[in-house]
This record gives C-alpha cells, structure tokens and sequence, in this order.
C-alpha cells in the first residue's frame, strides 16, 4: 500500500493543473462546522430542544425555500452584491439570473465558489432555516 505523501504532494496531485483552494476549502468546512456546534450549544444552553420529529408540511416548506433561497443568493441578479467581492460577472443566465466566474484565489477564491453555487449553499441555507424553526417556530 502506497502511503500518502506530505500536505504539499496531495494537494499538488489533486489539483490537476487547475488552482484548487483546498485549504480555504477545508477552513470554510470548519467555520460551517464550529457554527453549526455553536448552535447546537446555544440550544442546549437555552433549554431548547431539537424536536423529535418535524412535520412533513414544515420539512416540505424547509426544502423548497433551501432551494429558492440557494438559488437567490447564489445567481440571482440582485444578490450581486453580496458575490460581487468574490466573483466576476460575466453574462446574463436566464430569467433575473447572472452568470459569473470566480475572482482571486485562496479564501477570496474558495467563497467565491460557495456564493456562486446553489448546490454548496443548500447545507448553510437548509442549517439556517432548521434552526431558525428550533429557535422561532414561529417567525419561520
């Protein structure tokens, strides 16, 4: 069995000849990480508790605004701003949608790549709003 190589050797040999932020990658896994036990103790200091079960009319809701929410901040022509520090425009994508590419490179490029992309939004968005509904049933 081949043994890995230094930090430097793997993250050469996965990047392919393409820059690849694998550390910023795997600091922003962290921060996501640390948020989500901070959460997690925030609840369990308060003396809320995570419910058992959630609804399915709840869990049905919780989903189709992950997505449409995902979709907003991730391409849509009015959260430009929020991307704009971290990607570039490029063209216009369909209805109200942009099209962009990443900006920079380490971190800079690593969020740029979460910001533009619904798919890697939906775990941060789909967090939100869980605990939005543990902590203000109500409000979401």
């Amino acid at each position: 069995m081949e043994q890995a190589g230094s930090v430097q050797e793997i993250i050469a040999g996965y990047n392919g000849g393409d820059e690849m932020p694998l550390r910023s990658y795997a600091k922003i896994m962290g921060v996501y990480n640390a948020g989500f036990a901070g959460l997690l103790l925030v609840a369990h200091t308060s003396g809320r508790r995570l419910p058992e079960r959630i609804a399915y009319r709840d869990l049905l809701v919780l989903g189709v605004a992950t997505y449409k929410l995902s979709r907003l901040i991730g391409s849509d022509r009015v959260t430009s701003p929020l991307r704009a520090p971290f990607t570039e425009y490029v063209e216009p994508a369909g209805a109200s949608e942009v099209k962009e590419k990443v900006r920079g490179t380490g971190i800079q490029r690593a969020i740029g790549d979460l910001l533009k992309c619904p798919y890697c939004l939906g775990p941060w968005v789909a967090t939100a709003l869980t605990f939005g509904l543990v902590f203000k049933p109500r409000t979401t």
